[in-house]
């Protein structure tokens, strides 16, 4: 396959343009304000890269924008179609049937992350913090049934106490838990061409992260397979944050900047995308070598693009508060030469679509 993917044509002209496929080895940023057209154009950038690579995408689907991705247009062309039909591409849900649900082993889960779901502090709360370390020699992560009943059936106060945290903070009864069945790693780890992993849906704000935490943290142990991988973090700025509100907020951002610092010599790339730079953690967006800018009113973050991102010329960041829907500013490695795309036309369906108004 070619190494240059389609994704549009120059600005003005009929010429095709492209991004340069072997230049996904290094983070890449996509932002876009609301309406810009940002999550189709980063569809059609996705498509062309399971198309013609062999990479494997993730995507940290938190609207629902990539839950279509197995049904292909009418207007697809056909031979781009039957390529389309070979591809592996598994969307995991949290009401999906049973083989695509997606799940999240809470027992799988590193010590920290467990810690901070239940809200444990290993100084505040000694006890209970080494109560989870010395869960690991005794419960398996292919635990068959709940945990709760598991910790009462036990005869270690320590371990009664977890039960009433998991019940008291509600995080027992929550949807994202597998408890010993198949979830979300299992997949990730059988490198299907694309995994739309859909955080939309779920009733509280911590399953999500949860799930996305358990994937980051994943792929970081076991990152010296140097399995190459596209992690693609659709609002990035929700598990991201310079702010985090929480310490599973804080473990998330660390994680991403950890990723952004030291993880493309491991094979781990991230496409990060947002409608508000401003939002995303500095020490992430400063490790960016790709750019697509799309439609961006805020001059005060296309400045703050122009200053983290030297790369991408004033005179073309300049014209971002003009550009229409799918037009959009390509630079750094993995464009030819820094230029105006207005992006072409999809394969494959879009979730999340507008809300449209019916007229009398």
């Amino acid at each position: 396959m070619s190494n240059a993917l389609t994704i549009g044509t120059r600005f003005g002209s009929s010429t095709p343009a492209h991004v340069l496929a072997k230049k996904m080895n290094r983070h890449t940023f996509w932002c876009g304000q609301s309406g810009s057209g940002k999550t189709y154009a980063l569809g059609v950038l996705l498509e062309q890269l399971i198309l013609d690579t062999r990479l494997p995408v993730v995507i940290l689907d938190p609207n629902s924008d990539f839950v279509r991705m197995r049904e292909l247009r009418d207007t697809a062309p056909p031979e781009s179609a039957a390529l389309w039909r070979d591809r592996d591409i598994r969307v995991l849900r949290l009401d999906g049937p049973e083989e695509d649900r997606l799940r999240v082993r809470f027992l799988g889960m590193t010590v920290q992350a467990r810690a901070a779901v239940l809200k444990i502090d290993p100084i505040i709360d000694p006890e209970d913090y080494n109560a989870m370390l010395r869960l690991e020699s005794f419960v398996h992560t292919d635990l068959r049934g709940h945990l709760v009943q598991w910790l009462r059936e036990q005869n270690d106060p320590a371990w009664h106490r977890l039960a009433l945290r998991l019940e008291n903070l509600g995080i027992a009864d929550l949807d994202v838990w597998a408890w010993g069945g198949r979830d979300l790693i299992d997949d990730i780890d059988e490198r299907a061409d694309a995994t739309v992993i859909d955080l939309g849906g779920f009733s509280t704000p911590l399953e999500p992260k949860a799930a996305a935490l358990a994937l980051l943290d994943h792929l970081w142990d076991n990152r010296n397979e140097r399995v190459g991988r596209l992690i693609v973090i659709d609002e990035a700025h929700n598990l991201c944050s310079p702010d985090p509100a929480s310490e599973v907020d804080r473990l998330l951002t660390e994680r991403i900047v950890q990723i952004a610092a030291e993880g493309r010599k491991y094979g781990l790339w991230l496409l990060l995308s947002t409608q508000r730079p401003s939002k995303v953690h500095p020490n992430a967006l400063s490790q960016c070598d790709n750019l697509a800018l799309m439609k961006m009113s805020s001059l005060s973050d296309v400045a703050e693009l122009g200053r983290q991102l030297g790369y991408a010329p004033d005179e073309l960041l300049a014209q971002a508060p003009s550009f229409r829907q799918g037009q959009a500013l390509f630079a750094g490695g993995f464009a030819e030469q820094a230029q105006i795309v207005q992006v072409g036309a999809r394969l494959t369906q879009e979730g999340g679509n507008d809300v449209a108004i019916v007229v009398r």
